[in-house]
């Protein structure tokens, strides 16, 4: 049977406080999946749900097709990795990972053979014997990773287990998690609030607001076509151009805005005649190009970061702009107070209903 982990229409409250709003969501046996999402947004809620340390106010949640309520977290198929680690300081790392197993009874000497087979997975076959304080901030991740696969869950649940890692040891770790999840085959159920972990590792990304899932769709979908103002704004950087809707055409919208006229995709329910926003990437905007989309704007600030420079501009309206330039070798004079004409195709921004910012 399918491993599938199922929610279907869970809602969360706590009093008057609704955490999780009615989320329907179908994580795919193998994948590795993530729900995205600023603080408070019921990311977490969720991951207790499918824990079974909290049972949802409403819903169903599904493994393999069997109903998880009233099923605790020790009898369920699923292993969870909390941001602490929670490792043993006075046991050995091969008694770390085998812990799980001597709970269920499992002889020392087997519980030693996997303990081996998992080390070699996470590529520290040499550690066996070494105390946890021996060990530095990513060594103690893999060995928690360990831990939760000794068990053979059928789900691996992780609740930002990088967030207390510096910068270069989190990119580390998240190629070492990915290529760690392709070889187990196991699923992989990540809660982040950081784009780069979600965007880098995932097959699939929920975006989550105020306990409802905004988007869900692979990463490059996710940044590439935002369905709605929220997924456009938290996703990634992004220009906004508030308008109104002149036409929609083709799939494409044109609105008027303070910058001129702008066309862009048209997004669901983006009608003539209503508010809109057009958001474009910065990467997207080209400087001294002539495209359908022209605007002019003065640059206020350079922030240089070697391969490429982040200008920022004082648009037309008083909005301010981002354009992300590429050093190839020929970057103009970039100057403070030097005016810019920038452009940008249709196809490179799109377009959604204004009054949906309000709900996101």
């Amino acid at each position: 049977m399918s491993q599938d982990v199922v929610l279907d229409h869970v809602t969360m409250r706590f009093g008057d406080f609704t955490a999780v709003r009615d989320i329907n969501l179908t994580v795919k046996a193998g994948e590795f999946f993530s729900f995205l999402g600023p603080s408070g947004c019921g990311k977490t809620t969720i991951l207790r749900i499918l824990s079974g340390f909290t049972e949802p106010t409403e819903g169903q949640v599904r493994i393999g097709g069997r109903d998880m309520a009233g099923i605790g977290p020790n009898q369920r198929p699923t292993a969870l990795i909390f941001q602490n680690l929670a490792l043993f300081p006075l046991m050995t790392v091969w008694e770390n990972i085998a812990f799980g197993l001597e709970v269920r009874g499992v002889s020392k000497e087997k519980r030693r053979k996997r303990a081996m087979e998992l080390l070699d997975l996470i590529a520290m076959p040499d550690a066996a014997d070494k105390r946890i304080s021996e060990l530095s901030g990513g060594m103690k991740q893999r060995v928690a990773i360990a831990r939760a696969l000794a068990v053979e869950p059928k789900v691996m649940l992780l609740d930002e287990p990088l967030s207390a890692l510096d910068l270069k040891l989190r990119q580390h770790m998240r190629a070492e998690l990915r290529a760690i999840q392709r070889r187990t085959g196991v699923t992989f159920i990540y809660i982040t609030h950081d784009q780069g972990e979600a965007l880098t590792m995932s097959d699939r990304v929920a975006v989550m607001s105020r306990g409802r899932i905004e988007q869900v769709g692979a990463p490059s979908d996710i940044y590439d076509a935002p369905r709605t103002p929220f997924v456009a704004t938290f996703v990634g950087e992004n220009n906004r151009f508030a308008g109104t809707v002149a036409s929609v055409e083709g799939g494409v919208a044109r609105v008027d805005t303070p910058a001129g006229p702008l066309a862009g995709k048209a997004g669901e329910g983006v009608r003539p005649g209503d508010p809109a926003v057009l958001f474009v990437r910065p990467e997207r905007m080209r400087m001294g190009q002539a495209c359908p989309n022209q605007l002019s704007a003065r640059i206020h600030h350079v922030d240089f970061e070697g391969s490429f420079a982040n200008l920022f501009l004082a648009g037309p309206g008083g909005g301010e702009l981002i354009v992300q330039a590429s050093n190839d070798g020929a970057l103009p004079s970039l100057s403070p107070g030097i005016e810019l004409s920038l452009g940008f195709p249709p196809e490179s921004a799109v377009v959604l209903p204004a009054s949906a910012e309000a709900a996101a």
